[in-house]
């Protein structure tokens, strides 16, 4: 077999990253609007960005930035958060397959809880312009796959979640939502659903939460934050290979807490990291690892002395593989895994002593070299630039 050949010299050639949650309506306010906790932040702030993706023009002015700058940064797979617009998500659909990049992207379901302009009229029309979204989407695209999202349990009804039930079995695609994020949503939801015993069991009882025991399918499924996860939940979460996105920089914007990652990794939970802009400030999974790290000291020293920190290797683990393995075997580069590699120059870091590749790794993440330092990118096997 004739392929290039590609000399990068010294360069630093790693595998991909992988963004497990992020939501590309709020790109547009990153790194604003930090003042509030989570219930009230989304009231104040995003609710009312996301409204403005009615307009189709706004839309694309915003997407079209989102992509490019996750183009060139070192993310190669994400799992995407739209809005309840299809028209806008279809557009946003069609702007990541144009990147090369790889992506699930959903239409964002809520027929409750939040404002007049951005809660859908009701769960059955919530449901059609799913069932809509999908058909218009569904093989359409090679790098761009549709995910089933309901926002999260206080936007969506028990017939909405019935009938996302339905959408599911009838299509087989993923879900993605967010869970056990704050104490004052948890409070929320038991309010909401009090014949649940715990958050996650009220996606678990519409077949929405891993697996679906009924027909006996799996059900991939991540979910978002998973701070205050009770035992029970977690238990759950393992028996049924849920996936968590933790997403540290949200968690600590919005004052939400400190996920106990060491204790999901000693569990064996299916773990990846997720930059939750604008909860978190920037795209950069080199930020994600960098403050996964620092969190995970804070909760060893503050929280629970039981639970060391987690070191560069683990943070760098759930940056590519641990995350990739939501889109199968990614984020390595051992045999038979799909070819995501970013090449990453770090000549402008100057030291006077000998560095190995693992010290140079971990410094230029430190530093954040992804913003100026990338100059090439592959997914799939396919050069993005």
């Amino acid at each position: 077999i004739n392929l290039p050949l590609y000399d990068f010299k010294d360069s630093l050639i790693f595998p991909g990253m992988i963004d497990l949650h992020i939501h590309a309506p709020q790109y547009s306010f990153r790194g604003m609007c930090m003042d509030l906790e989570l219930m009230d932040w989304l009231n104040s702030y995003t609710f009312p960005e996301e409204e403005k993706y009615e307009d189709l023009d706004y839309a694309e002015k915003a997407y079209k930035i989102f992509v490019e700058n996750m183009k060139k940064g070192a993310t190669t797979r994400s799992c995407i958060f739209a809005t309840r617009h299809r028209n806008a998500t279809i557009l946003l659909m069609e702007l990541m397959e144009q990147s090369g990049l790889i992506s699930y992207v959903g239409k964002v379901n809520m027929d409750r809880e939040a404002s007049d302009k951005l809660v859908e009229e009701s769960a059955d029309v919530s449901a059609y312009e799913t069932f809509g979204w999908i058909n218009a989407v569904n093989g359409k695209f090679q790098n761009t796959k549709p995910i089933l999202t309901p926002r999260f349990i206080p936007c969506c009804t028990d017939k909405l979640m019935e009938e996302l039930r339905e959408i599911q079995m009838a299509y087989g695609i993923p879900v993605q939502s967010h869970l056990s994020e704050s104490k004052g949503e948890i409070e929320f939801v038991k309010m909401l659903r009090p014949e649940n015993p715990f958050y996650g069991d009220a996606y678990n009882q519409y077949d929405l939460f891993g697996k679906n025991d009924d027909i006996d399918t799996d059900v991939k499924t991540v979910m978002a934050h998973c701070v205050w996860s009770s035992d029970e939940e977690v238990e759950l979460m393992l028996k049924n290979g849920v996936y968590v996105a933790h997403c540290p920089a949200s968690n600590m914007n919005l004052t939400s807490g400190i996920a106990p990652i060491r204790k999901y990794l000693d569990l064996d939970l299916k773990i990846g990291l997720g930059s939750d802009v604008a909860g978190g400030q920037s795209e950069s999974i080199f930020r994600a690892i960098t403050d996964s790290i620092q969190v995970s000291k804070m909760y060893w020293r503050h929280v629970n002395q039981n639970y060391k920190p987690i070191v560069f290797s683990e943070a760098f683990f759930l940056a590519t593989k641990g995350g990739g393995e939501f889109f199968g075997k990614v984020g390595s580069f051992e045999s038979d895994y799909e070819f995501d590699a970013i090449v990453l120059d770090d000549s402008c870091l100057e030291h006077p002593q000998q560095l190995n590749v693992l010290q140079r790794l971990e410094r230029a993440i430190y530093l954040s070299l992804d913003v100026q330092g990338i100059f090439a990118k592959y997914v799939n096997g396919n050069q993005i630039f």
